[in-house]
């Protein structure tokens, strides 16, 4: 999705080297993961991701996502990031070593939170009424019917 819509970028601006357009590109791909991820979630409640390892999104009652409630888990879901790379840039880390320190320190603790909050859920999950759960694979029968088959 990611280079796709990078490439339609560069084609749409003439952009000839990367570091030219930088701020715009972040921005026009930020844009685009967030329709990505908001219309996998209303639609299916899978990205392609989430197929292949059986998961799926619904609110805290077991229903689909509305477009507002996947467009405000997108933007808590940057909660992962957001704040240790902040703390990062804060800290004066200058090299791609500290900022993974930062980085990977932060994710820990985002996951540490998510262990102490109701049902284990996720930050962004509790903060907008959302969870993930397994799904069933595609063309799997319930098992009262595979009881009766057997």
């Amino acid at each position: 999705v990611v280079m796709i819509a990078g490439l339609a970028f560069s084609m749409a601006t003439g952009q000839r080297h990367a570091l030219h357009g930088q701020t715009s590109l972040r921005v026009y791909l930020f844009f685009v993961l967030g329709a990505y991820f908001v219309y996998f979630w209303t639609h299916s409640g899978q990205t392609l991701a989430m197929k292949t390892w059986r998961l799926r999104v619904e609110t805290q009652a077991g229903v689909p996502l509305t477009p507002g409630r996947a467009a405000t888990r997108y933007l808590l879901a940057w909660l992962w990031f957001l704040p240790s790379l902040a703390a990062a840039q804060w800290a004066g880390a200058k090299t791609t070593q500290e900022f993974s320190i930062w980085l990977v320190g932060g994710m820990a603790l985002y996951l540490g939170i998510g262990m102490l909050l109701p049902k284990r859920l996720f930050l962004h999950d509790w903060l907008c009424g959302t969870r993930v759960v397994a799904s069933a694979p595609v063309g799997a029968r319930p098992s009262s019917q595979r009881a009766l088959k057997n």
